[in-house]
């Protein structure tokens, strides 16, 4: 029998890695209870730290530690509720001494509540911002000499001023805090549903024959909510329509 040569016989030493043997202390790859390297922790910065919960990572607005508005779940739906009841008890005020600074308060509260209660990141915008804003504002012009709900005709800074914080206010409920909420189910959810709501709670002041003319306008703010992915182009353009209707 041909012996072993010398190498093969000679025992290993600790810590040593011999092919097709498993040592104590030696560290094979893939091989399970392995002894561990040093730590080592990513440097700040890094995409390794922002995985790991560094400051760099910005989560979803509502989660702990995100970047975005984080508030209480039921802070958007108070408000929601809150403003459309507002909106539908504008005609009871109608004639009286005091409407004016109660609706100017609020228009105030609303535009507040719905800023504060938190949306989604911008969304993509498929036409930007100037396309869609351009249009909205042909759109409201051309309207006026069509024909629909004739407003209050008071010709003055306060009549203007009220028009234009109405338009604002409204567009932050609707185009930003609902369209936000409905968003989750799909655009066209998000654009059809802002648009029947809007004409549903306009209904008490305007009345039927108006209605047309209300979701006519609603839809196309809600396509410009879609198209430019900011909720402020419809409320520049809902502002302009309230101020050439009282003027």
């Amino acid at each position: 029998m041909t012996p072993l040569p010398t190498a093969d016989r000679r025992p290993a030493r600790p810590g040593a890695t011999v092919p097709g043997a498993t040592v104590p202390g030696a560290t094979v790859p893939g091989a399970t209870g392995s002894r561990p390297g040093r730590r080592r922790d990513p440097r700040w910065g890094s995409v390794a730290h922002r995985r790991a919960g560094g400051s760099g990572l910005s989560t979803a607005p509502g989660q702990a530690g995100g970047s975005g508005l984080s508030t209480a779940p039921g802070v958007g739906t108070a408000v929601l509720a809150g403003g459309l009841a507002f909106l539908l008890g504008r005609p009871a005020l109608s004639g009286s001494s005091f409407a004016v600074p109660v609706l100017a308060v609020g228009y105030l509260l609303l535009l507040g509540g719905a800023l504060v209660a938190g949306e989604r990141p911008p969304t993509r915008a498929p036409l930007g911002w100037g396309v869609p804003l351009g249009l909205g504002l042909v759109g409201v012009v051309a309207a006026t000499y069509v024909g629909g709900p004739v407003g209050d005709r008071r010709v003055g800074v306060l009549a203007g001023g009220l028009a234009v914080l109405a338009g604002v206010a409204e567009e932050a409920l609707f185009r930003r805090l609902l369209y936000d909420r409905l968003l989750r189910f799909g655009v066209v959810t998000a654009v059809a549903g802002t648009a029947v709501v809007f004409a549903l709670v306009h209904l008490p002041a305007y009345g039927l024959v108006a209605m047309p003319v209300d979701l006519g306008a609603a839809l196309l703010l809600s396509w410009q909510r879609y198209a430019s992915g900011r909720w402020t182009v419809p409320a520049v353009t809902h502002a302009v329509a309230n101020l050439l209707a009282v003027t």
